[in-house]
């Protein structure tokens, strides 16, 4: 069974492991300044909030929620900005009980809406976000 709950700074080396592992399912390197900027952001819960996922005492997913305001709302937004899971374990329900537990939080902070974003190929995830959200029109365009 998983066990999902707010990330602890016991957590930080199977949290860094798994973030690796994400940055490199996305083929992304950060300094390592940032990455430790990042955890310490998240064992505050500030700006963010994460929560850890667990199956048989080990961490095996991770998940990062981003409250913010939003001029279509008086309650405020929150963007789900990292969902990861151990390649070994998905489709154990680990990313759903993390996606379940972005919800709550933002539920319990009043914010109306969850929302995130995911690369166009990851048909693994897709086929999870399909059965647990609703799918938008918007296209993402930036400017780096």
């Amino acid at each position: 069974m998983t066990k999902v709950r707010k990330i602890a700074a016991s957590d930080e080396a199977d949290w860094r492991r798994l973030w690796k592992a994400y940055l490199d399912f996305y083929q992304v390197e950060l300094p390592e300044a940032h990455t430790a900027k990042l955890f310490q952001g998240l064992i505050k819960g500030e700006p963010f909030f994460a929560f850890v996922a667990e199956k048989e005492g080990a961490v095996i997913g991770f998940v990062h929620g981003l409250p913010h305001p939003s001029s279509w709302s008086d309650t405020g937004y929150c963007y789900l900005e990292d969902l990861y899971v151990d390649k070994d374990v998905r489709g154990s329900g680990a990313g759903r009980a993390l996606i379940n537990a972005v919800y709550e939080e933002a539920k319990s902070r009043g914010l109306s809406r969850v929302y995130w974003h995911t690369n166009e190929g990851n048909q693994t995830a897709r086929k999870l976000y399909d059965k647990v959200a609703t799918l938008s029109d918007f296209v993402q365009y930036r400017m780096d």
